[in-house]
């Protein structure tokens, strides 16, 4: 097997700001595995939060080339195990190249992955559109855009956080998520949660800052809507201690290491009666795809990413209106296209 890896700049269609930062362009670094007939991708991100920087994550996908190119019979759970002994602490590289090698795994066996897990695609939850932090008009006008998706995630964290999803109220009837990114306080949040609910807000997602165990239980038995964790939830070590006080968790899979994983998170949340999102960092369709796989399995999923690219770099799941549309390709689906 060939280890190949390409790092690409995706431009974005607007700044994307959240509670503690905004960017205009997100580097990405993508794995291709290829037996010499196939070929399949992965991605993962960067991430200055996670300190996971382009260089860190090539560096670690570099230290294990050996590993991978020696593998002679692909098995996506048996190569991520083995991986994972060798990159404990790297995360985001596992992820991307586990995604490839069930993209690989699919294609070599010309069957999408979703159906080798016999996982039926017939009825799957929408997705949400992401609205960054902006000015209210700003904010009103990215809604405007795109204005046929039933529901919006909207970033807040600002001082005018009630103001903003009141205005931005009177030009939907879609339903609304919203995201503190860690940016409230426990009095704040359960202000905010009373009025959220009649604003039509479905939930909270991570109101508070990971750290703070004693503010989350203390929300949990409070607020008026589910709270969902996010930076709380980050790998499968921490679904448990989400239980009594979280009502679901966000799994991103560049932070749990890939699809091997993020699907025994989800097992294991189902146990706790937790309900589980998937959720996207503004990956191209590459990792869109690979989130794909995973709908049936998912009371909410968050795969807006590469919508919010001002250019794409692949082909694959496609995301119209909220509505997943998957190529009829096996493995992920994923095609990357050639650099400009």
């Amino acid at each position: 097997m060939k280890l190949s890896i390409h790092t690409r700049e995706l431009d974005l269609k607007h700044p994307f700001t959240i509670s503690r930062s905004s960017i205009t362009t997100q580097p990405t670094v993508i794995v291709e595995l290829s037996d010499g007939k196939h070929s399949g991708f992965g991605e993962a991100t960067t991430n200055d939060y996670y300190g996971m920087t382009g260089q860190r994550i090539v560096d670690a996908v570099e230290s294990i080339r050996d590993e991978i190119e020696s593998t002679t019979r692909l098995e996506p759970t048996a190569l991520w195990s083995r991986l994972h002994e060798r990159l404990p602490d790297d995360p985001f590289a596992i992820c991307a190249i586990d995604q490839a090698a069930h993209d690989l795994w699919g294609k070599q066996l010309d069957t999408p992955v979703y159906e080798l897990w016999n996982l039926d695609i017939s009825d799957l939850p929408v997705s949400n559109f992401t609205i960054g932090i902006d000015t209210v008009e700003k904010m009103v006008r990215k809604i405007r855009e795109v204005p046929d998706w039933p529901v919006y995630k909207i970033k807040l964290g600002t001082n005018e956080d009630l103001k903003i999803i009141s205005e931005l109220r009177q030009h939907t009837n879609a339903t609304f998520r919203v995201d503190a990114n860690c940016g409230w306080s426990v009095d704040e949040t359960l202000r905010n949660a009373q009025r959220l609910q009649d604003l039509g807000v479905e939930f909270i997602e991570q109101p508070l800052p990971a750290q703070d165990i004693e503010g989350s239980m203390h929300v949990f038995e409070r607020s008026a809507l589910p709270i969902i964790a996010d930076e709380s939830c980050i790998t499968e070590s921490d679904v448990e201690t989400c239980a009594n006080r979280f009502h679901g968790i966000n799994i991103k899979l560049v932070k749990c290491g890939g699809l091997t994983p993020a699907r025994r998170m989800i097992q294991q949340a189902r146990l706790l009666n937790l309900k589980v999102m998937v959720g996207c960092m503004t990956e191209s369709t590459v990792g869109i795809s690979a989130i794909g796989q995973l709908l049936p399995l998912l009371d909410y999923v968050d795969m807006d990413g590469a919508e919010l690219l001002a250019g794409d770099i692949a082909t694959g799941v496609q995301v119209k209106q909220g509505v997943c549309k998957y190529p009829n390709l096996p493995g992920s689906g994923v095609e990357l296209l050639p650099a400009n």
